[in-house]
């Protein structure tokens, strides 16, 4: 908490300001972003409330991985798309990677498109 401060002290005196303090017992943090996940493993996380409003304080060793923005296209999928909607694979996949990996979207559209 804060050096050379009794921690009841430090709790007393958070409750007079209307500040609740819980410990979370969390294994793993992550933060996604549009590019990257952000992993933290066996992190310490307090649970901050102040006048109504939660805060999470997370420490820990941070990790980043980058994230694809590409949906994994499965072979099935592709095949399906190739029957249904009477394209070429690669047509197929691209359309499937379009429409976020929706088949039924996917295949309307490309019979619309015929």
């Amino acid at each position: 908490m804060i050096p050379g401060m009794n921690p009841k002290d430090v709790q007393r005196a958070m409750k007079k300001l209307g500040i609740k303090q819980e410990e979370i017992d969390a294994s793993e943090v992550i933060i996604k972003t549009n590019d990257k996940e952000i992993i933290i493993q066996n992190p310490q996380v307090s649970k901050v409330n102040m006048m109504g409003q939660d805060t999470y304080q997370v420490v820990g060793e941070a990790e980043e991985r980058a994230v694809s923005s590409e949906p994994e296209i499965n072979e099935d999928d592709v095949k399906t798309v190739v029957q249904q909607a009477g394209v070429a694979e690669e047509k197929a996949r691209e359309a499937i990677a379009r429409n976020g990996g929706d088949l039924a979207k996917t295949i309307m559209e490309l019979k619309e498109q015929q």
